[in-house]
């Protein structure tokens, strides 16, 4: 009985969050890895947000939330379907358009692939038109078992992946492998719910005499390409290209549309780098 009720509960809810509340298409930013309490500015920066956005006059949301945490926990997934939840309907957004970033686009596919989670889920399940993931971990990644290993990459890659945290050990290759296999949809014979596209970054240059090397911070183009002694010669240097193509379709490979066939480095990837902004800015 009760789960009749709870479906008509539901109902209701679909109905009116559609017909009554919503009007307009709204995006949603999805930061990586980490807890952020100003994402716009210290994640994504607001040059690479207002870029996107720009001649838009929809509403968009920059989440931020404890992805520290394990991808289903009520500070990840539960508070990114809050946050949406709250500002869909003040904002009455009718469609959803996500650009999701390393990490957060397993917390999206978490929501994607677990409608019977919380009751926000469906909702946001039936209002997603599109998820485009920038350089998702939907593999993990080798570095990933280094961090919780403790060995060097502890404290070198501090800066981009955190450390030991439960959202670092979720990410290590043969997790984000089981939990692909029986908890996550996207992957091959495991379709999603909605279309998600896939932009894959598959180098890093470091060239102190390329100024393309300074976009998104020279240092952490050193670094990064440092990491990608340990990765396949198709990385970002921090995910293999196969990893970020685990799951959804491939839209495209960077050095394929990037101006001047450059590649996306995982720290470019979420910057104004090479026309990524413009080419997100057209999709939406």
């Amino acid at each position: 009985m009760r789960s009749w009720r709870m479906l008509i509960v539901l109902s209701v809810l679909l109905a009116s969050f559609s017909s009554q509340v919503f009007a307009v298409r709204g995006v949603v930013f999805v930061h990586g890895t980490g807890f952020q309490t100003n994402a716009e500015v210290d994640y994504w920066t607001p040059n690479f947000i207002n870029s996107v956005m720009s001649g838009n006059s929809n509403p968009y949301l920059v989440i931020n939330c404890d992805f520290e945490e394990y991808i289903w926990k009520n500070r990840a997934a539960v508070c990114l379907a809050d946050q949406i939840y709250r500002w869909g309907v003040a904002n009455k957004v009718t469609e959803l358009h996500f650009i999701t970033h390393s990490n957060g686009a397993n917390v999206v596919r978490w929501i994607l692939s677990n409608p019977t989670w919380d009751f926000r889920y469906p909702i946001i399940i039936t209002a997603t038109k599109n998820v485009t993931a920038i350089a998702p971990s939907s593999g993990g990644t080798p570095l990933a078992n280094a961090v919780i290993n403790g060995n060097i990459f502890e404290q070198s890659l501090g800066w981009l992946l955190g450390y030991a945290s439960d959202a670092v050990f979720l990410q290590q290759v043969e997790y984000m492998a089981f939990m692909n296999e029986f908890w996550l949809l996207g992957t091959q014979g495991r379709a999603l719910p909605v279309p998600f596209k896939v932009i894959t970054g598959t180098d890093v240059e470091s060239s102190p005499f390329d100024s393309d090397s300074y976009c998104g911070g020279y240092s952490n183009q050193v670094a990064l390409e440092f990491t990608q002694n340990w990765l396949n010669s198709c990385s970002d240097g921090f995910l293999e290209c196969s990893s970020q193509e685990v799951a959804g379709t491939v839209w495209f490979r960077d050095k394929q549309v990037m101006n001047g066939g450059e590649p996306l480095s995982h720290q470019q990837s979420r910057r104004a780098c090479f026309g990524l902004d413009q080419v997100l800015r057209n999709d939406i």
